[in-house]
């Protein structure tokens, strides 16, 4: 196995773009292009922003390995493989991993609620069917379970490529409490746009960000100047950037994150799957005018 590539900064929660109901394969490898030439530094399909629970599995596998494809090993590639059934995870985790991901994107079991025993086997059977680095997903508003710190760090005992959470629940004690616990054996990487900064000024190494579908060249930047140090640069930026981190999420994600894309011009379409459908618009309008707002 090559060296593992540190999963730092910004990547990306990639969109799947469609085209009249059908996966649009020729956009998302442009959107790939456009990510990495803006200086993107990895990038997730098939996570929830790209609709992985209303994409079928052939085409769950398929964008994970045209994103791949696209991204010609430039940047890493941590793909989606998650699931509530854990003998599915372990077939698409084993498929990603063949197909050539640098990494997998393991959510926590969502509506069958285990408990935290059930987690750490879930986990543990994962773990036993790949040496790529995986990235626990804990987003309790979606699962309705959280990940405990026990099991991170249980999990990090017993299998060393368990190295990274992306974390969703909302709370800088709770990125505390993991980094108090592990220390740098674990990184941390905000779910959540506008709490990067913060979760990032107690010891998170970045976000698996949704506005850097928009904006990947801002939200890259934004992380580089956290991991530097340069906090009242990055304190400004996200400031300018705050107005959008809560605009894009005005309705459920990726409407609102697509309408802009294809307003741009970076995506073809704004089109989602049921149940998700297009923004209200009055939805429309408020996200449209933060839009005009930051560009002036």
């Amino acid at each position: 196995m090559k060296r593992p590539r540190p999963f730092t900064g910004c990547h990306t929660a990639i969109v799947t773009p469609f085209r009249r109901g059908a996966v649009a394969y020729d956009e998302l490898r442009r959107l790939v292009e456009f990510q990495i030439k803006a200086g993107i530094d990895g990038l997730v399909p098939v996570g929830t922003t790209g609709e992985s629970p209303t994409v079928t599995h052939e085409e769950h596998l398929e964008i994970i390995r045209c994103t791949i494809e696209a991204a010609r090993g430039r940047v890493p590639v941590i793909a989606g493989t998650g699931s509530n059934s854990t003998q599915e995870a372990i077939a698409m985790t084993q498929a990603a991993d063949a197909a050539g991901a640098d990494g997998l994107l393991l959510v926590a079991p969502y509506y069958n609620r285990p408990t935290q025993e059930g987690l750490f086997r879930h986990f543990s059977a994962l773990a036993e069917v790949t040496d790529k680095p995986i990235v626990l997903y804990s987003i309790p508003g979606r699962c309705g379970v959280e990940i405990s710190v026990g099991v991170v760090e249980r999990l990090r005992a017993k299998y060393p490529h368990v190295a990274h959470i992306k974390e969703a629940g909302g709370s800088v004690d709770r990125v505390d409490q993991i980094i108090s616990a592990l220390g740098g054996a674990v990184t941390v990487l905000s779910g959540d746009d506008s709490l990067t900064l913060p979760f990032m000024a107690v010891g998170a190494k970045g976000v698996i960000s949704v506005v850097s579908n928009y904006f990947p060249r801002e939200v890259t930047r934004l992380t580089a100047l956290a991991l530097a140090g340069d906090y009242a640069k990055a304190r400004a930026l996200h400031r300018r950037l705050y107005p959008l981190f809560k605009a894009f999420f005005i309705e459920s994600n990726p409407a609102p994150v697509k309408l802009a894309m294809a307003r741009a011009g970076i995506i073809g379409s704004e089109e989602v799957r049921l149940p998700l459908c297009p923004l209200t618009d009055a939805s429309r309008k408020a996200l449209l005018a933060a839009l005009a707002t930051f560009h002036g």
